[in-house]
């Protein structure tokens, strides 16, 4: 039975089974998908050896915006993370895009990654359909993510784990290879600049690949989400944000690094698989087969990560009316299992349609949310500006972690963001999913006004303290007889009533916390 759970340690009813192991391997698995291990060779065959400068500029963007957040998530850790900080600093319409662009682009990814992973499948299964193997991966992760945050982590654990142990060991055998340490290995960096020079297709073409880059670091910020349900949320974040990003620049940094110097960067396996064909070079035995491993634990990653991220961003939605209290509901481990199925809904109608249409559908749908996320990230920048200046007024204490050299490198985030997405506009490869993306914008923003002309618009969230924090029990007495009472007011059951009354504040115990 499912209901809204007392018991826990903050007002949302979230289960805390997230320990800090989990929550360093969420922020690096959340962004080491196939777009490293297969789709950088699309970026190194639009880019050259310069691809290496794209990926170094993205990853400083990413760092960026990611200590921006860091700051505001150390300072509020809120659930929804954010989402909330958009409602905070520029309004209601501004929070409600940011949540369902968020939850939309993670949808999408919950389709992309199912389809992408039974196609690897396909390649040891070749007698079952597409759409059947697509449909047995959801329907794993999802009954993962049904039990509870824990499982979640573990599996996702787990999947990072075993894709950092492989790019470790790729950039070994990489360093042993240009170093001349390994067997018959030609050592040198000639590779970099014998065909063709460093930028063979001009530095326009660098600067033009840094828009794909930046959407392939996508996904260090869900730490920030899962914080809601970690033991130790300020400490979490503040640890993960710290390290876990610059890992994440050296790992895809390094990689390229290493395959454009063992390998001509025009090679045409280098455009399909730049992994696999550095570990030709190398003479591992079995490369296609360990690449099929390596890419399939990168998907399934991602899709575990996906399904968790919609949910949780989906119940922080309907805790500011911004979606419907029905997806509220919870588990007895405190999993919104409502906004779970409503997330993986997306997905299997996607693996259906891919039975009936092929990849028409796989191909409208990566155009669909392709700038979604940089939308976000933007909104993101432009938040921390905002908030940074009334905590400084309000609660400066609570800056215990902050942006570098405010306000000026914020500005200059806020500024490389936005020109990011305007290339987007611009650029031939990239102006499909820049034109699909503001469509989807389009609508969630009449989708916004549409609720608002229906008296369904969310209440106000314009203070810090508008939001609760994460672990703390800051709901006042008269808040909760008010929650109370509006719950007897629509005829909530038995088991609503207990858990509201449950909810009401001990103020003794609190106190005697604090002390």
């Amino acid at each position: 039975m499912d209901s809204t759970v007392p018991g826990h340690t903050d007002s949302s009813g979230l289960g805390k089974g997230l320990k800090r192991r989990h929550m360093n391997l969420i922020a690096l698995g959340g962004v080491i998908g196939a777009g490293l291990f297969v789709g950088s060779g699309v970026v190194i065959g639009g880019a050259g050896p310069g691809a290496i400068i794209s990926f170094l500029i993205a990853g400083i963007i990413t760092l960026l915006i990611m200590r921006m957040l860091a700051e505001m998530a150390v300072a509020r850790p809120v659930v929804g993370s954010f989402y909330v900080y958009a409602r905070q600093a520029l309004g209601r319409r501004a929070g409600f895009a940011t949540g369902w662009m968020y939850w939309y682009f993670f949808v999408i990814v919950v389709a992309v990654e199912a389809i992408a992973g039974g196609r690897i499948l396909q390649l040891w299964l070749p007698m079952i359909p597409l759409w059947l193997l697509s449909l047995g991966l959801m329907l794993l992760l999802t009954a993962t993510n049904m039990v509870s945050a824990r499982s979640y982590g573990e599996f996702e654990y787990w999947f990072s784990s075993i894709k950092v142990v492989a790019i470790v060991l790729f950039l070994g055998m990489g360093a042993l290879w240009i170093t001349g340490l390994w067997p018959d290995s030609t050592p040198g960096l000639g590779n970099l600049v014998n065909h063709g020079g460093f930028t063979p297709l001009g530095w326009g073409a660098v600067l033009a690949a840094v828009v794909p880059c930046v959407a392939f670091y996508t996904g260090a910020e869900i730490v920030t989400i899962a914080a809601a349900e970690s033991e130790e949320p300020k400490r979490a974040v503040a640890h993960a944000m710290r390290s876990i990003v610059v890992r994440i620049v050296t790992f895809y940094v390094g990689s390229i690094l290493v395959v454009v110097t063992i390998q001509p960067w025009n090679t045409e396996s280098v455009g399909v698989s730049p992994y696999a064909a550095v570990l030709e070079v190398l003479g591992i035995p079995g490369v296609a087969t360990i690449m099929n491993f390596i890419v399939l634990t990168a998907v399934l990653s991602c899709l575990n990560s996906a399904l968790y991220t919609t949910s949780r961003m989906l119940f922080a939605l309907t805790r500011n009316g911004d979606a419907p209290k029905f997806f509220t509901t919870l588990s007895r481990n405190g999993v919104p299992r409502r906004a779970i199925l409503l997330g993986t809904t997306v997905g299997y109608v996607s693996v259906a349609c891919t039975y009936v249409w092929g990849d028409v559908v796989f191909g409208f749908l990566v155009n669909s949310y392709g700038a979604v996320a940089l939308f976000v990230y933007l909104l993101i920048a432009i938040s921390q500006v905002v908030l940074r200046r009334r905590l400084e007024r309000e609660d400066p204490e609570a800056l215990q972690l902050r942006m570098w050299l405010f306000p000026w490198l914020s500005y200059a985030t806020i500024a490389l963001m936005a020109t990011v997405i305007l290339a987007m506009a611009f650029l031939p490869s990239t102006r499909s999913q820049f034109l699909m993306s503001g469509l989807t914008l389009i609508v969630i923003l009449i989708s916004y006004q549409v609720r608002k002309l229906l008296g369904k618009g969310g209440h106000d969230d314009e203070s810090l303290s508008g939001a609760p924090p994460i672990g703390s029990a800051d709901e006042s007495v008269a808040e909760a007889e008010k929650r109370i009472e509006s719950v007897e007011t629509l005829g909530g059951s038995d088991i609503e009533l207990l858990a509201a009354a449950q909810q009401k504040p001990h103020t003794h115990r609190h106190q005697r916390r604090q002390s």
